[in-house]
Protein backbone atom coordinates (compact mmCIF):
# COMPACT_ATOMS: atom_id res chain seq x y z
CA UNK A 1 0.00 0.00 0.00
CA UNK A 2 1.15 3.36 -0.81
CA UNK A 3 1.95 6.11 1.57
CA UNK A 4 -0.30 9.35 1.00
CA UNK A 5 2.38 12.51 1.34
CA UNK A 6 1.06 14.66 3.24
CA UNK A 7 -0.37 18.18 2.38
CA UNK A 8 1.33 21.38 3.54
CA UNK A 9 -1.46 22.19 5.92
CA UNK A 10 -1.77 18.32 6.94
CA UNK A 11 1.66 18.54 8.03
CA UNK A 12 1.64 22.44 9.17
CA UNK A 13 -1.30 21.13 11.03
CA UNK A 14 0.46 17.48 12.49
CA UNK A 15 3.72 20.04 13.43
CA UNK A 16 1.13 22.10 15.65
CA UNK A 17 -0.18 19.09 17.71
CA UNK A 18 3.56 17.65 18.28
CA UNK A 19 4.65 21.27 19.56
CA UNK A 20 1.66 21.47 21.79
CA UNK A 21 2.26 18.39 22.94
CA UNK A 22 6.11 18.46 23.67
CA UNK A 23 5.29 21.84 25.44
CA UNK A 24 2.71 19.81 28.11
CA UNK A 25 5.97 17.88 29.47
CA UNK A 26 3.43 15.09 29.99
CA UNK A 27 5.50 12.39 27.08
CA UNK A 28 8.14 10.41 28.45
CA UNK A 29 11.69 10.61 27.30
CA UNK A 30 11.17 7.77 24.32
CA UNK A 31 7.93 9.19 23.28
CA UNK A 32 9.64 12.85 23.43
CA UNK A 33 12.32 11.66 21.30
CA UNK A 34 9.69 9.92 18.20
CA UNK A 35 7.42 12.89 18.92
CA UNK A 36 10.98 15.58 17.82
CA UNK A 37 11.75 12.80 15.03
CA UNK A 38 8.22 13.34 13.43
CA UNK A 39 8.39 16.77 13.80
CA UNK A 40 12.03 17.56 12.43
CA UNK A 41 10.54 15.42 8.98
CA UNK A 42 7.36 17.28 9.02
CA UNK A 43 9.36 21.01 9.49
CA UNK A 44 11.66 19.89 6.43
CA UNK A 45 9.23 18.66 4.30
CA UNK A 46 7.26 21.88 5.11
CA UNK A 47 10.41 23.87 4.16
CA UNK A 48 10.59 22.23 0.87
CA UNK A 49 7.63 22.81 -0.33
CA UNK A 50 7.36 26.25 0.95
CA UNK A 51 11.19 26.32 -1.08
CA UNK A 52 9.37 24.66 -4.19
CA UNK A 53 6.58 27.28 -4.38
CA UNK A 54 8.49 30.12 -4.52
CA UNK A 55 10.66 28.52 -7.10
CA UNK A 56 7.35 28.66 -8.82
CA UNK A 57 6.44 31.49 -8.16
CA UNK A 58 9.67 33.12 -9.44
CA UNK A 59 9.33 31.51 -12.45
CA UNK A 60 5.97 32.28 -12.90
CA UNK A 61 6.87 36.02 -12.50
CA UNK A 62 9.51 35.72 -14.98
CA UNK A 63 12.53 34.24 -13.80
CA UNK A 64 15.99 36.30 -13.68
CA UNK A 65 14.63 39.13 -15.32
CA UNK A 66 12.17 40.53 -12.57
CA UNK A 67 13.37 42.54 -10.23
CA UNK A 68 12.52 40.53 -6.97
CA UNK A 69 9.91 42.75 -5.09
CA UNK A 70 9.44 42.47 -0.89
CA UNK A 71 5.96 41.22 -0.01
CA UNK A 72 4.96 43.87 2.48
CA UNK A 73 2.40 42.53 5.44
CA UNK A 74 -1.20 43.44 4.32
CA UNK A 75 -0.37 44.09 0.50
CA UNK A 76 -2.98 41.89 -1.20
CA UNK A 77 -1.53 39.88 -4.31
CA UNK A 78 -3.55 41.73 -6.78
CA UNK A 79 -2.40 45.07 -5.41
CA UNK A 80 -5.60 46.25 -4.49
Amino acid sequence: MAVKKKSFEESMKRLEEIVAQLEQGESGLDQSLKLFEEGTKLAVGCTKMLDEAEQKVHLLLGGDDQQEVPFQEGEQADGV
